[in-house]
């Protein structure tokens, strides 16, 4: 006999999007433009700042955090929501954006990230000449 269970799928795409405990969901993120740079904030409450491990290889920047377990092995957890363990996001750093220079702080949970536009993708004005009735363009 076949049993069908409809609500194990679900589970099984709950566990996709929020993650669980053993294996948590990304940390959410924004990301903007700011000037000259781009801005990335990552949520990371309750994590130790000594446990964060940011590196950049190639144009790949890789953001490793870990929350730690806050009770020990002899107390009985009543309700585990929170989820522990190792996070870990990767960001593809387009040809715009400086790699060299990524600064990053940690402040109240918030893990930002600051990473400049690379001058030659800086946006700049471009002159134009005109000469006998024709127009050329050039870079300012």
């Amino acid at each position: 006999m076949l049993m069908f269970d409809p609500f194990r799928h679900l589970d099984r795409l709950a566990e996709q999007v929020l993650g669980t405990v053993a294996h948590p969901a990304a940390m959410p993120m924004d990301a903007w433009r700011e000037g000259d740079e781009y801005i990335v904030a990552l949520d990371l409450p309750g994590v130790d700042a000594g446990s964060i491990d940011l590196g950049v290889e190639k144009n790949v920047l890789t953001v490793r955090a870990e929350r730690k377990d806050p009770v020990g092995e002899q107390t009985e957890l009543v309700v585990a929501e929170r989820p522990r363990g190792v996070f870990s996001r990767q960001l593809i750093l387009g040809d715009a954006m400086d790699a060299e220079n990524v600064k990053a702080s940690y402040d109240a949970g918030v893990l930002t990230l600051r990473i400049p536009v690379v001058a030659q993708a800086a946006p700049r004005k471009i002159e134009i000449e005109t000469k006998g009735g024709q127009q050329q363009i050039k870079a300012a």
